[in-house]
């Protein structure tokens, strides 16, 4: 296999993988790109490599950096904004955690222990309902409580984490 070929085929299998994980193809393309890129790369480089239009490189590279996966970077001599990415791997998985763990469990905590903590009318189905928002609120605190404490060991978290499970 060629560069191109490989190139090509790891920002699309990169594009497809985060569809699976509620990120737009672009989105998770783009981070691909600048994520095997040598150098930082423009807005017009990534459109003329990914062939997307300039609105979708825009709103993409946006989300990218609020999620604080990309960032801008002043290029010597250059007018255009050039953007890169977080190149090592493991603070970029701790980074998304993290992110996901702001957008979508703690939404779900919140949600969880306002059906939980409803008045008990002492009818069956509300105990019942009680019961198990309550224990699905409390497994999903304590994941999240996990996610939090491996996102905080900064340096080979990933690694580390895995390794004292196998213990």
């Amino acid at each position: 296999m060629e560069y191109q070929e490989a190139k090509d085929k790891f920002i699309s299998t990169w594009g497809s993988l985060g569809t699976l994980w509620g990120i737009n193809k672009a989105m998770a393309q783009i981070q691909a790109l600048l994520f095997i890129s040598t150098k930082p790369l423009s807005m017009e480089d990534i459109m003329e490599d990914l062939k997307i239009s300039r609105g979708n490189t825009s709103m993409n590279l946006r989300q990218l950096m609020d999620w604080g996966i990309v960032t801008k970077v002043l290029v010597s001599g250059e007018r255009k904004e050039f953007f890169t990415t977080e190149k090592d791997v493991q603070e970029l998985a701790r980074v998304i955690a993290k992110e996901r763990s702001r957008r979508e469990i703690k939404p779900v905590i919140k949600v969880l222990d306002e059906v939980s903590s409803i008045k008990d009318d002492g009818t069956e189905i509300t105990k019942e309902l009680i019961k198990q928002t309550k224990a699905l609120h409390n497994l999903t605190k304590d994941a999240d409580a996990m996610i939090n404490k491996l996102m905080d060991q900064k340096q080979n978290w990933l690694t580390k984490s895995v390794f004292k499970l196998i213990k």
